[in-house]
């Protein structure tokens, strides 16, 4: 007999996966109509992720756009659904347990019917709370599996996972292939293991398109017991979003399985507003790469919107290494062996740094120690000299359990470091904070909102809503869309730099590169005193709260004391002192790119 299988449209996902940038109010509101139209969905992924932090950006009050965009699928019984990142909620860093609490609240009163709910180690601690305060506020719970392939990460391991979170009180449970390297076979194992231990359990599978197994992937769940199944939409299915509608619905059709139909002049509308939506403003942040699968992704394990940033990241680096190499009289080297050295580090650490799953952060954090690595072995320097703070407290346990054990490398560096690993729950290292957010709002005379939504934004991402509320948010997003829209207008100029082409699988990528010289201007080499240099390259800034107080020329510092941090590929790294002295010189300012081997700071010992 057939067996009725429901679709949801991760609507939220197509875009973040594409790019930076989501629709507005008026944008949501105007595509959910014909959305609605297509009369073939049960689900839509409304919010949740990075949502709420990407419309401050934009200038946007998130929670009017939360409560715009989901009430038309309240009215018509399509649920809806978001996803947060458990002990860090809907933030890049651990919240604490009020606020986790409040959200919960908040996005169930503001429409959201499902929530979707992730830790990045996996580690089902991490969980717990967001399993009882999604039921608690009326919503349902749905749990993730995130998927990656390792020796360790096998059937077993998700099967027993998901039986530690359904006991736990889960509702549902989310296969969650956040790089689609999960194997249509294992993932098909997974579902029907965890079909045999509860039968009642739905279970929802959402795989990116990446290396190009999802379409395999849904069948096989599907057939092993799977009830709902993620798909995306033209213009932005495939890529490093997820497999099409049209695609999916006609291979489980085919197969057996009962799908409702889909009216294919609402889908054509969508599709439209979709790309008006590109067309207006929003296509000028994303990377047409993203729009390309990549079986390269298969053997690195790391997630496809990951490949932009990482040639980013490698292009920028590229400068850096072969500026040291000419200054030291070396060998410049080609960025297609740079990227090559890359990819062996990546696989040579991941096991060192315990398997952590290959999901934002970690994901990050396992590339940036990967390439620091590669440029000190240029350079002749140990392995593990920049290990950013965020980066330790995942080692350390901070973060969660990690899936698989240290390599004794960094256990002896952490040691050396006097870095006390930490054993207990993550959750109990942050500190209650509504109070006292609540407090702050007042003092600025703003309004805590209705159900207390707006302190909600507030806590989970204050520098983005200080900026939204103060108008420098609208203003500098609309800056600089202009800015990229006269760029695009402009006939582009010859380059005065040189450039190779990388060819990664199948796709080229155009890396451009200069090799001037820009040695220490004069002013430095005049100055007496030790040269304090970056050891990567990114963006200089003295403080990253404004919590912290800014060094200043003529105060004095202790060996060991941080001078700055470099933010650079998404993580801020703190810069310490190699000396006790005097500053007598700081030789650039908050916001100004460094590369690596710049002098940062004078000091008089």
């Amino acid at each position: 007999m057939p067996r009725d299988i429901q679709l949801c449209l991760v609507y939220r996902d197509m875009w973040q996966s594409s790019g930076k940038y989501m629709p507005n109010a008026s944008q949501l509101v105007k595509v959910a109509d014909p959305i609605i139209k297509m009369k073939c969905w049960d689900r839509i992924e409304t919010n949740g992720g990075g949502f709420e932090q990407i419309q401050l950006l934009a200038g946007e009050n998130p929670n009017e756009v939360v409560r715009k965009w989901t009430k038309p699928f309240n009215e018509v019984g399509i649920k809806t659904q978001m996803l947060e990142r458990g002990l860090n909620a809907l933030s890049m860093s651990p919240v604490s347990k009020d606020v986790r609490r409040l959200m919960f609240d908040v996005k169930s009163k503001q429409g959201t019917n499902i929530s979707r709910s992730f830790d990045g180690l996996n580690d089902s601690r991490n969980l717990e709370l967001s399993i009882k305060y999604a039921n608690a506020s009326g919503m349902i719970s749905q749990s993730c599996l995130c998927i990656t392939h390792s020796e360790i990460h096998s059937v077993e391991y998700y099967i027993g996972l998901a039986k530690k979170l359904i006991k736990l009180g889960t509702q549902e449970i989310a296969i969650k292939d956040m790089a689609g390297i999960g194997r249509p076979s294992s993932l098909g194992k997974i579902v029907k293991g965890i079909k045999n231990f509860s039968s009642s359990t739905i279970v929802q599978y959402h795989g990116h398109s990446g290396p190009g197994f999802s379409v395999a992937s849904s069948l096989e769940v599907a057939r092993a017991g799977a009830d709902i199944i993620d798909v995306s939409m033209e213009p932005l299915s495939w890529g490093t979003t997820h497999a099409d509608l049209l695609t999916i619905h006609e291979l489980l059709r085919d197969d057996g399985f009962k799908v409702k139909d889909y009216d294919k002049k609402a889908y054509m509308e969508v599709k439209q507003l979709t790309q008006e939506f590109i067309d207006e403003s929003l296509g000028y942040y994303i990377n047409q790469k993203n729009r390309l699968m990549n079986s390269l992704l298969i053997s690195s394990g790391l997630p496809g919107g990951m490949m932009g940033s990482l040639m980013s990241d490698l292009e920028k680096s590229h400068i850096s290494i072969n500026k040291w190499l000419k200054k030291n009289n070396s060998e410049e080297i080609k960025i297609d062996l740079l990227f090559s050295m890359l990819s062996d580090e990546v696989n040579e650490i991941w096991p060192l740094m315990g398997y952590p799953p290959l999901v934002t952060p970690y994901s990050q954090y396992v590339k940036n120690v990967a390439l620091v690595n590669v440029l000190n072995k240029i350079k002749g320097k140990p392995r593990w000299s920049l290990i950013d703070d965020n980066t330790w407290d995942m080692l350390l346990g901070k973060s969660g359990k990690l899936p698989g054990s240290l390599g004794k490398e960094i256990i002896e560096l952490a040691s050396d470091l006097k870095k006390d690993f930490y054993s207990d729950n993550p959750q109990n290292l942050v500190e209650e904070s509504l109070d006292n957010n609540r407090k702050e709002m007042k003092e600025r005379g703003w309004d805590t909102g209705l159900d207390d939504e707006e302190l909600l934004e507030y806590s989970l991402h204050k520098t983005q809503y200080i900026d939204y509320k103060s108008g420098k948010a609208k203003k500098s997003f609309t800056g600089d869309l202009n800015k990229r829209k006269n760029d695009s207008n402009k006939t582009e100029e010859p380059s005065k730099n040189q450039y190779e082409i990388i060819e990664v699988g199948t796709e080229k990528y155009k890396v451009e590169y200069s090799l001037s010289d820009e040695s220490f201007s004069e002013d430095i080499k005049r100055i007496d005193g030790n040269p304090v240099y970056s050891p990567i390259e990114g963006k200089f800034v003295l403080t990253k709260g404004s919590n912290e107080r800014p060094v200043k020329v003529n105060d004095v510092v202790n060996k060991g004391d941080v001078l700055c941090y470099i933010e650079s590929m998404k993580v801020m790294n703190a810069i310490k002192s190699e000396f006790s002295g005097k500053i007598l010189k700081i030789c650039f300012r908050d916001g100004e790119d460094v590369y690596d081997d710049d002098v940062l700071f004078i000091i008089k010992k």
